[in-house]
């Protein structure tokens, strides 16, 4: 049941443009507010709705397509973002608790329809998913059947030969057997027949020929002015209907356009992508259509980048489009659920070194991508304005109105989206050589103005524009690539600023200060420190230090995390302080919730990296700081309010599909024609998932094959039961011992005490079995005699490791958000040495952060029984904090080894539960070499993974 907040008629609507924290109790308010602080124009006779441009998006090309069909004129496109909707939207509580209210769009209600587009009365239910039976398993005879077949074609991409083999040994042993009856298929002709007739998830391939048709030189024509390009591409409208249908996906879609609020503060935060400003201010454009209101907005999100698949065979490139949809969750796209679906193939040119540099065919070579994608996204625009009927996968009918969403992409693909010159800023008006400049957001009227204005070479060098390229966004209403390029965290900020610029800057200023051979020195001792860092879960190791060829994101992101340690002591403390004003905002924008206070804090550090990054320039390291994909840090904050967090925009998103659908399938093929290949294989594995879905909710897919076909048969399984374990989603971390102790390892206390060398380890056991029988005894534990604590003389079992699941939904995670690391605790890891990982002990759960933790180093994880049950816990030794507060130049905390008052190391025993998650200690290295103030310290720093 829905609830409505109390009181919410006060100050409603807010300001949505960066920065602007004014509220308004009307849209009147709003109005004349954003009239007045935010115009872009000064005219007041300027109209609403701006005309179009009828530039055609493709001037150059035949493709046999009605450009008439596409000019835009029916876009209604205006530059200033729409206001917030009517006077009283809805509000309801959200989530457990009702800590969370939620102010859903009016108009766009997504309220459930029949087939004709009808809609129905509250509480109606829906009718079923599937009118098929529950035991059709068509087109395979039975589970098993399936099962097979899913496994050697999807799970493990068997070739065609082994499927063969496999078969045949399955016959063999069948015809021994006595058994009367073949294998499940013949060959691998017979499981591609019967892939391919499945009705399910059928979304055909087709492709369309493009040519140049421009003018062409009289004395020397270039090779590809003659030549046609291929497009292969699917209908987006069918791939989308089939996520809206998606049965997984029910209970993770957003139907509606929402802000959400903190009950308790009214604080606003951004998640997922409909809780963005921009959801929101394209529902309102939409509903000014009476004939739209109750329906559904459908967001279609686009990613496109170039991938190589081999080079060692030859410069093999291939150029897939992909498409997702807004409503689905972040938890959901993030987490490689066929959320995102390659829909195209799109051309990549290629002509002679005479002429590859010439304007024309770079021209023709920019065009060709937007002409392709106008082209493959048609079937999308007539209900972009009219609606349609789709099924959702909670069984509801809903009218839908699609949009064109962001588009994920680098900085490369930026810059082709937006038609601009390389250098520029594709969301800003700013000068390429002052990018960091305050400017206005870059926008379709303004730049159709510029070009009614100026001449082409002038928009080339003064504003960055190529005005010889049409976007394919004219095409389709209510879009503005300048709005829709998405945020990337990946090639902005981790490989770009990070990897690219300051990583590279570090280098650059010790040769400048050193010299280069004292800076080799010193940069073969920064690779020494990073290639020391102890082990840990999830942490990936650089035993060369930083010095590899190959950079992917994952290497990136985990040098991220030890290399503030490694340059301390020989940079100066600006330099430090450049890298921890940087990391603190890549960790704040990468978070999965984003609050308002969030987006105060995003600012402040952006601001502190601006401050202390003068010390590259001041120091001649460089000299400039316009450079693009830095500069895009600037746009976060905006960027957040329209689109929510953007962890879910990302481009490592794209980046990980191109395994499943590019190169995973060229690896399949047999590289003669791979494409035509490839396209066959993602087809037949959008069909085996698309099965999968089907017999899942009508709930054909219980228990395992061999439990189902134990059934079927009618004979007893020996008893087994079967539970089903919930992954701990509600809480923020569960710890849990190895399944297996080890045998060889001690199996009593004092064989324990010896092992450790810990020789109290008995009496610690005592007061620790006195706590948990004495929960709640307020006193101290140096208030309690040992003779009141119970003497244990059982046995024990002693484990190497245990896991730790804990909320970790920025960092690579389930779908619920979820990570599991495991603390290792053995006396000889890797045949190597003994590894003793270190925890976060939550020792005052009422205070937030590491005020209410403390770090320990796990000695050993045991259990022991007490009153016939079971209990899970470790020794540990324990860390004191340096300080109240974080490190003031990295911003890390600080710990060091804690002693009793004998001096002797401070041991303890507790329990598991009270572990939250593994803890990293990195030690300040001495520097030498003219060390700089501040680089030697006691104790360690403190990190999570």
């Amino acid at each position: 049941m829905s609830h409505v907040k109390p009181g919410f008629n006060a100050l409603r609507l807010p300001c949505t443009k960066p920065g602007c924290n004014r509220w308004f109790k009307n849209k009147s308010g709003l109005t004349q507010h954003t009239n007045a602080i935010h115009s872009v124009f000064t005219s007041s006779t300027a109209p609403s709705h701006l005309p179009q441009s009828n530039r055609s998006p493709s001037p150059l090309f035949d493709a046999n397509i009605n450009t008439e069909e596409y000019d835009g004129a029916n876009s209604n496109e205006e530059y200033c973002a729409a206001t917030p909707g009517p006077v009283q939207p809805p509000a309801e509580f959200f989530g457990a608790g009702d800590r969370l209210y939620r102010n859903y769009h009016p108009n766009l209600t997504a309220q459930p329809c029949d087939s004709e587009g009808n809609f129905l009365p509250p509480e109606t239910p829906p009718p079923p998913l599937s009118d098929k039976a529950p035991d059709d398993w068509t087109p395979y005879s039975d589970r098993l059947e399936f099962e097979l077949a899913d496994y050697i074609f999807a799970k493990n991409q068997t070739p065609a030969a082994q499927i063969d083999h496999l078969l045949d040994i399955w016959a063999a042993s069948l015809i021994r057997g006595g058994a009367n009856t073949n294998a499940l298929f013949t060959d691998h002709r017979d499981v591609y027949k019967t892939i391919d007739s499945t009705p399910l998830g059928d979304v055909q391939w087709q492709s369309c020929s493009v040519k140049y048709t421009g003018e062409h030189a009289d004395d020397d024509t270039a090779p590809w002015m003659e030549d046609s390009y291929d497009v292969w591409f699917r209908d987006p409208r069918d791939v989308v209907r089939n996520m809206l249908a998606n049965p997984d996906y029910a209970l993770e879609m957003d139907l509606q356009p929402y802000r959400e609020f903190a009950t308790e503060t009214d604080e606003r935060q951004w998640q997922d992508f409909m809780s963005g400003d921009w959801a929101w201010n394209q529902a309102d454009k939409i509903s000014d259509d009476l004939d739209t209101h109750g329906s559904t907005f459908v967001p279609v999100i686009l990613g496109s980048d170039k991938t190589t698949v081999s080079v060692a065979t030859g410069q093999n490139d291939y150029y897939p489009l992909y498409a997702s949809i807004g409503n689905v969750r972040n938890n959901v796209r993030r987490a490689h659920r066929n959320a995102v679906a390659v829909i195209g193939f799109l051309a990549m040119p290629k002509t002679t070194k005479q002429h590859a540099k010439t304007a024309n065919f770079r021209n023709f070579r920019r065009q060709l991508f937007h002409s392709s994608l106008s082209y493959i996204l048609k079937n999308l625009k007539p209900a972009m304005t009219k609606p349609e009927i789709a099924r959702f996968g909670d069984g509801h009918y809903r009218r839908v109105i699609y949009g064109l969403g962001p588009y994920i992409a680098d900085y490369e693909e930026q810059v082709l989206l937006a038609c601009i010159v390389k250098n520029w800023c594709a969301k800003c008006l700013s000068y390429r050589k002052s990018l960091d400049d305050d400017s206005l957001q870059c926008s379709r009227t303004h730049t159709e103005a510029l070009i009614e204005e100026c001449d082409h070479l002038a928009l080339w060098d003064e504003f960055g524009i190529a005005a010889q390229l049409v976007p394919f966004t004219n095409d389709f209403p209510r879009a503005d690539i300048h709005e829709l390029i998405a945020p990337d965290l990946l090639h902005q900020i981790i490989k770009g600023a990070f990897k690219d610029h300051l990583v590279v800057w570090v280098e650059k200023y010790l040769v400048q200060t050193h010299g280069q051979t004292q800076a080799d020195v010193i940069l073969d001792d920064i690779d020494r420190r990073i290639a020391a860092v102890p082990a840990f879960s999830g942490l990936r190791r650089f035993p060369q230090g930083r010095n590899f060829q190959q950079w992917t994101g994952d290497d990136s992101k985990a040098l991220m995390k030890v290399y503030l340690p490694a340059i301390e002591g020989y940079v100066p403390v600006e330099i430090v302080r450049t890298f921890r004003a940087f990391l603190e905002f890549c960790y704040l924008v990468r978070r999965n919730i984003i609050m308002e206070k969030t987006l105060a804090e995003i600012d402040d550090a952006l601001a502190r990296f601006h401050q202390y990054r003068e010390i590259f320039k001041s120091s001649e390291t460089i000299s400039t700081f316009s450079l693009p994909r830095q500069h895009s840090m600037k746009h976060y904050h905006a960027l957040i309010r329209l689109f929510g967090a953007p962890n879910g925009l990302c481009s490592s998103i794209t980046e990980s599909k191109h395994i499943k659908a590019v190169k995973e399938p060229w690896r399949r093929s047999s590289r003669y024609k791979a494409l035509g290949q490839m396209l066959v294989t993602n087809q037949r594995l959008d069909k085996l998932t698309a099965s999968r879905q089907d017999f899942r909710a009508r709930g054909m897919l219980n228990g395992t094959c061999l439990s189902s076909v134990i059934a079927a048969l009618g004979e007893d399984d020996g008893g087994a039961d079967f539970e089903v374990v919930d992954d701990p989603m509600s809480v923020l971390a569960h710890v849990e011992l190895a399944k297996t102790p080890r045998t060889k390892r001690a199996q009593r206390i004092p064989e324990l005490s010896t092992e450790l060398d810990i020789p109290n380890l008995a009496e610690l056991v005592r007061r620790f079995l006195f706590e948990q029988s004495n929960p709640n005894d307020a006193r101290d534990h140096t208030e309690v005699t040992l003779l009141e604590s119970p003497y244990y003389q059982g046995r024990i079992s002693v484990f190497n490791s245990a896991s730790s699941t804990f909320h970790a939904p920025s960092d690579l995670s389930g779908i619920g958000g979820m990570k599991r690391e495991y603390i290792r605790a053995c006396p000889l890891w890797r045949n190597e040495c003994a590894r003793n990982d270190c925890v976060f002990v939550i020792t005052d759960s009422d205070t937030p952060g590491m005020g209410g933790m403390d770090v320990a180093r796990v000695m050993a994880f045991f259990s022991l029984r007490q009153h016939g049950k079971r209990i899970p816990c470790a020794a540990v030794r324990w860390f004191d904090r340096l300080g109240d507060a974080p490190d003031p130049d990295t911003g890390m905390w600080m710990v060091k080894p804690a002693f009793s008052a004998n001096r002797t190391p401070h041991f303890a025993v507790i329990h598991i539960d009270t572990i939250f998650r593994a803890a990293h200690l990195i030690p300040p290295q001495a520097a030498h070499l003219g060390a700089y103030k501040g680089s030697k310290r006691p104790g360690f720093y403190v990190m999570g993974n």
